[in-house]
């Protein structure tokens, strides 16, 4: 999820291409560190988003408005009063860093033009938006950032703007010269460092004292310096390379990314240079295809390139950069703010897990001392049979136990008598019997409460909506674990189970959480339908509805994908899921909400990949 410098390429010549010679129609400030510029050019009508955000810097074309405050931020009204109706002359980016120059043209209250600069620097915490004049002196910005604060540089009204060096990075764009392929050497032919053809290695020497290519000989030098894992040797010496970029990189040179960049032989540099000038090209050249990689529903990952690294994910395209960002952070915002939300709950689930877990173990080590009541038992039998012989003040018997004819010896206490110290062994196994079916009720009792806790965490994970919360919330009310606040009624619930339909055309139906499960299973379905679940792991009730059809192979096993994903063994590479006809399904009396059991059932194991399933809204 890195907004990188192949990113900012990206944007950069998607505004290039439908904002340049456009004008500057409207320029709002909806948030302290955000701009929405109007522009209108070509008969069209674009807004261009510019964030500045510290958590969440952003650039791209967009067509949804965002209110603005009614009395306008001093830095709006400046702009305002230098660009209203500017033209926009020139889109760039500085080498591949992380920085999109607007250049301005407009006329000033003399009617002269002149030019001015819009510079829009996405760097995390340290992004701002700052205006400058043409001769590169700040005029204002979103952000000031004084000497106090930073030390590498100030962002105040008068001082000249430059991009901080704070890394000795060097610019990759400089991997595309006039040779793109390395030159092949026979064995032998060339020393370490040369190029085997004259010509060839006149060419790269001369572009490298030009300072526009970067040879072979210069990065295997730069790579052997580090003693560090390859990709983050790459992202570390190149600038706007991201680590899933790096990542990515050493992918396509086919090599291990953990492996240290000074410990690779020749070939694996050789393939890596290869893949740097390749990917740069495709920079250079314009070749973006705007790509989203999901895990199932959830979108984990976005580059301005394809990412071949996740070849076992899903991955979308998309037509620009602006429509892929929008998208993906709007996805991301509201799983992340869902997230946030159950914060509390899961919080409340946690905690009441893990002392149920703490409880169990305990039970578990008690159940195990228990487990010597009948030698107690045998120990009194033996004494009672044999004590009669014993000496006074004896403290051991030997006897042969009738029950397994080997010979054993029993401690005695020498004070006590046979019969008082076979009394003293049968209130110790009469003690221990009672523990153990004590415990024996317990133990299944805290096991339910384990795996219905469980099955609530793996409910907070799926859930999409907050409307989803509020289920999950009264099972927790209703189980105790919530309380209800004072005069507080019972929520009405509007989230429904997750629908799709299977390509051959049956609908599926998946339960949000554990209420949901029950209404699915026992009041939705039929017997003829059928069920799936995940086996002996916390998960989703899958309910198929048949309308009296035989169902084919292929919904089967999209039922069972379904049932996979939805549940806490997701991230395996196969799931085993337990299916059968919802008529086998009970629910025994008592029972805690979303708990079922079943005798006879099929059973197969599966991956959890639902990408190809189509979802109905």
């Amino acid at each position: 999820m890195a907004f990188d410098g192949i990113t900012i390429a990206n944007i950069t010549r998607e505004l290039h291409d439908a904002l340049l010679g456009g004008r500057i129609y409207k320029i709002a400030q909806p948030e302290s560190d955000e701009l929405l510029l109007t522009v209108k050019n070509n008969g069209a009508q674009y807004r261009l988003l510019l964030s500045a955000d510290a958590s969440l810097p952003l650039v791209y074309l967009t067509e949804a408005n965002k209110p603005s405050p009614q009395t306008a931020p001093g830095f709006c009204m400046l702009l305002r009063k230098h660009l209203q109706n500017a033209r926009i002359v020139g889109i760039a980016q500085p080498g591949l860093e992380r920085v999109i120059h607007l250049e301005l043209e407009h006329l000033n209250e003399l009617g002269d033009v002149c030019r001015k600069k819009l510079i829009v620097e996405i760097m995390g915490k340290h992004s701002n938006i700052i205006f400058c004049d043409d001769q590169d002196r700040i005029i204002d910005s979103i952000k000031h950032i004084s000497g106090m604060v930073s030390s590498v540089r100030e962002v105040l009204p008068g001082r000249d703007y430059f991009i901080p060096q704070t890394q000795d990075k060097e610019n990759p764009l400089r991997f595309c010269g006039q040779y793109v392929s390395l030159p092949s050497c026979p064995t032998g032919a060339a020393a370490d460092g040369e190029m085997c053809a004259p010509d060839v290695a006149d060419v790269f020497l001369k572009d490298a004292r030009d300072d526009t290519v970067i040879s072979y000989v210069n990065f295997t030098e730069s790579m052997q310096k580090k003693p560090m894992p390859a990709y983050k040797a790459l992202y570390t010496a190149y600038t706007g390379l991201s680590p899933i970029i790096a990542q990515e990189l050493c992918h396509r040179a086919d090599i291990d990314g953990d492996r240290p960049a000074n410990a690779l032989d020749d070939s694996s540099l050789q393939a890596l240079y290869a893949a740097l000038q390749g990917m740069m090209s495709q920079v250079v050249s314009g070749a973006f295809t705007p790509t989203v990689i999901y895990d199932g529903r959830e979108p984990i990952e976005f580059a301005a390139l394809p990412l071949t690294l996740y070849a076992d994910k899903t991955a979308r395209t998309f037509d620009s950069i602006s429509a892929l960002l929008e998208q993906y952070y709007a996805q991301r915002n509201v799983l992340t703010r869902i997230r946030q939300k159950s914060a509390d709950l899961r919080r409340i689930v946690q905690t009441a897990l893990e002392r149920n877990v703490k409880k169990y173990d305990l039970q578990l080590r008690q159940m195990k001392d228990t487990e010597k009541r009948d030698k107690y038992k045998v120990y009194g039998e033996l004494l009672n049979a044999y004590g009669y012989n014993l000496e006074p003040g004896a403290k051991s018997l030997e006897a042969t136990d009738y029950y397994t004819s080997e010979t054993v010896t029993i401690p005695l206490d020498n004070t006590l008598t046979p019969q008082e110290n076979a009394k003293k062994y049968f209130d110790k196994y009469a003690k221990l019997k009672r523990t153990h079916e004590a415990l024996s009720e317990l133990t299944v009792q805290v096991k339910e409460e384990i795996g219905h806790l469980e099955s609530v965490l793996t409910s907070l994970d799926i859930a999409m909506q907050e409307e989803d919360l509020v289920q999950i919330k009264e099972e927790l009310i209703e189980n105790g674990y919530i309380r209800r606040k004072g005069g507080a009624k019972k929520v009405k619930v509007t989230s429904r189970p997750f629908h799709y339909i299977s390509s051959d055309g049956f609908h599926m139906y998946v339960g949000k959480n554990n209420y949901q499960n029950d209404e699915l299973t026992f009041k939705f379905a039929n017997g003829g339908d059928w069920w799936f679940h995940a086996k002996k792991i916390p998960g989703s009730h899958v309910i198929v509805k048949t309308e009296g059809k035989e169902l084919p192979d292929r919904t089967f096993e999209e039922a069972a994908r379904l049932a996979a994903y939805y549940s806490r063994g997701r991230e395996q590479e196969k799931v085993e899921i337990d299916y059968l006809q919802r008529k086998n399904v009970k629910k025994p009396n008592g029972a805690k909400p979303g708990f079922v059991v079943y005798y006879t059932n099929y059973s197969l194991a599966i991956d959890s990949d639902i990408s190809g399933i189509e979802q109905i809204e």
